[in-house]
């Protein structure tokens, strides 16, 4: 039987809430680890992904872990949570999340496999953004959609010279932006009795 106390829904909802919270910090933070792993690393000549190729185990393990753990926790949220409020971004937050498992997953080591996963969470994470936007009429989504896409323009037509690291976290942090705030207003959500 299930149960429909709404105070016991809200403590769900937060909870979920806190878990994307949490997701973000632990993708930021082992990307971070991973960078800081990385002498190699050039923000001007490499992605992201590469930090998780199964050949360089001085960052793969955490590059890997964080994207894994990162896309579960928002993936939860997403589907739950976000799901009751905006249904269709919460779905396709949920695609973009279980995509970014995927790339973890796919390391570069698989070629092909791993630039269709990464593309896929890109595509999915615009377009839970716009979905966002539009279902919520929300600026803060919109304008992080507008950045998005504007730093992949730029990127593409060349009007600055960087590796391609530079759009995907401008793109993730536009993103995270609108999540993070859609995670806070739950949490800070009140029970109202009806």
């Amino acid at each position: 039987m299930e149960d429909h106390n709404p105070k016991r829904c809200l403590g769900d909802e937060r909870l979920y809430a806190s878990l994307c919270i949490i997701g973000f910090f632990l993708a930021y933070l082992f990307i971070g680890l991973s960078i800081a792993s990385a002498p190699w690393f050039r923000w001007t000549k490499h992605a992201l992904s590469d930090l998780g190729h199964a050949l360089r185990p001085e960052t793969a393990l955490y590059f890997n872990f964080g994207l894994s753990i990162s896309g579960l926790l928002i993936a939860i949220y997403a589907v739950t949570s976000l799901r009751r409020c905006s249904k269709y971004a919460g779905l396709t937050l949920t695609a973009s999340a279980f995509s970014l498992q995927l790339v973890a997953v796919f390391d570069e080591i698989y070629g092909d496999v791993h630039t269709f996963v990464s593309e896929a969470f890109f595509i999915l994470l615009l377009t839970s953004t716009l979905t966002y936007a539009i279902e919520k009429r929300s600026l803060i989504a919109c304008l992080s959609f507008m950045i998005e896409i504007g730093a992949w323009l730029s990127y593409w037509i060349r009007l600055y010279n960087a590796g391609i690291a530079v759009p995907e976290i401008i793109s993730v942090t536009a993103a995270a932006v609108w999540i993070f705030h859609s995670a806070i207003e739950t949490l800070l959500k009140k029970y109202v009795p009806q």
